[in-house]
């Protein structure tokens, strides 16, 4: 099949990709094979372009609505890709400010022992109140204290909040501020996260790139449908 050929795919795939509805139904013949016409190719075109844009799911929701006519639907799911890209963007840019400022910062003593919530509010100069709405928002993980059920912040999460402080300082959200803490611990520390943010960044050129392919083909295949 000329239609697989192109993409390096299996036929049983396009019949796949028209059975789950991202490829319009194709026309049979007498003998019950399938016909697939240059829609056909466009409509495929722009799904497997969408695919590293915006992964498997997001591509087929997009390529189903487009194929049902649902044009605002399908652009719709796109635009909500391009917010997305949009926030991780923001949330390395946060990233990259506190790793930029544990480099450049002269380190703070950090406390010998696990911090009240009412100790850490007097060293941030905050309100308990706003240290536990940051820990509603992902922002804190303290530990609890297995008796009184307190909250005890140690070394890690005093980083934590300091530099939760000082991203809101920047004007941050506390989602984008849960992010940045979560990738963080992930990386057991500011240090290996650093030696990741350059290849962070390029994913995310490649699939701002990516999702300019897909533009074109989406738009293509929405053309080529009259709609």
């Amino acid at each position: 099949m000329d239609l697989a050929r192109e993409h390096g795919i299996s036929t049983q795939a396009v019949r796949n990709y028209e059975r789950d509805g991202v490829l319009p139904a194709a026309a049979r013949t007498s003998s019950g094979y399938r016909t697939y016409t240059d829609l056909h190719a466009a409509a495929l075109r722009a799904y497997l372009a969408l695919v590293p844009a915006y992964g498997y799911g997001v591509a087929a929701e997009i390529m189903r609505a487009a194929t049902r006519g649902e044009v605002d639907a399908a652009l719709r799911a796109v635009d909500h890709g391009h917010v997305q890209l949009l926030s991780d963007r923001e949330t390395l840019d946060a990233v990259e400010t506190t790793i930029g400022v544990l480099t450049t910062a002269p380190p703070r003593d950090r406390p010998d022992r696990p911090l009240t919530v009412g100790a850490l509010a007097h060293r941030l100069a905050v309100t308990p109140a706003t240290l536990r709405k940051w820990e509603r928002a992902g922002v804190l993980t303290p530990a609890r204290d297995r008796v009184s059920r307190q909250r005890l912040y140690g070394p890690d999460d005093v980083r934590d909040a300091e530099l939760a402080h000082l991203l809101r300082r920047g004007g941050y959200l506390l989602d984008h501020i849960a992010t940045v803490m979560a990738q963080v611990r992930a990386a057991q520390g500011p240090g290996p996260l650093a030696e990741s943010l350059d290849a962070w960044r390029q994913r995310l050129a490649a699939r701002g790139r990516a999702m300019l392919t897909a533009g074109g083909h989406l738009a293509a295949y929405l053309t080529a449908t009259g709609r």
